[in-house]
């Protein structure tokens, strides 16, 4: 029984590659709700954090989108919602998505870069941009945001500060 335990263990770790295991333990756990920045307009925000969506998506308003100088661009306005304050952005146009939602209706959805801070990294991730009203979370980060460097502890909530020293500022120009 012993032998076999043994013969276990060592096809497990040759089955698992060292560089996953130390990569594993690097990883920064987070609550799957977390304070998040977004530097470019200077404002915290409540994010979920959800590893069943691939792509993250931002409460966005009034979400135009726009052809300049050949390019597909997007303007849209998001609001700080502790005080009402809203913000107009522009981005250009990454690619546009189509989402199935839970009772089966189709919806496309521009899709921009943004930067985001959550737990001090400041991150340039995809988001699709969706009015998120009629959710508690104005943000929700999917896999791809996190992938790199967190595990979701679902447990738990605001393990991690967003302290990014790039706040207060403004990353864009309008095109």
């Amino acid at each position: 029984m012993i032998r076999m335990l043994g013969s276990l263990a060592v096809f497990c770790l040759t089955a698992y590659p060292a560089h996953t295991l130390a990569a594993k333990q690097e990883m920064e756990i987070l609550g799957w709700v977390e304070n998040v920045q977004l530097p470019t307009v200077g404002i915290e925000l409540k994010a979920k954090l959800d590893t069943g969506a691939e792509t993250s998506s931002l409460d966005a308003r009034i979400i135009k989108k726009f052809r300049k100088d050949g390019r597909r661009w997007v303007r849209f306005s998001v609001t700080d919602r502790e005080n009402g304050e809203e913000f107009v952005i522009v981005r250009e146009r990454v690619r546009t998505i189509g989402v199935v939602q839970h009772e089966g209706t189709r919806q496309t959805r521009p899709v921009v870069e943004m930067s985001v801070c959550i737990a001090g990294r400041k991150l340039q991730t995809e988001v699709s941009l969706i009015d998120r009203s009629e959710f508690i979370y104005p943000l929700l980060l999917g896999r791809s945001a996190l992938e790199s460097f967190a595990l979701v502890d679902p447990g738990n909530t605001f393990l991690s500060k967003p302290d990014c020293d790039t706040l207060p500022g403004k990353e864009y120009s309008d095109p």
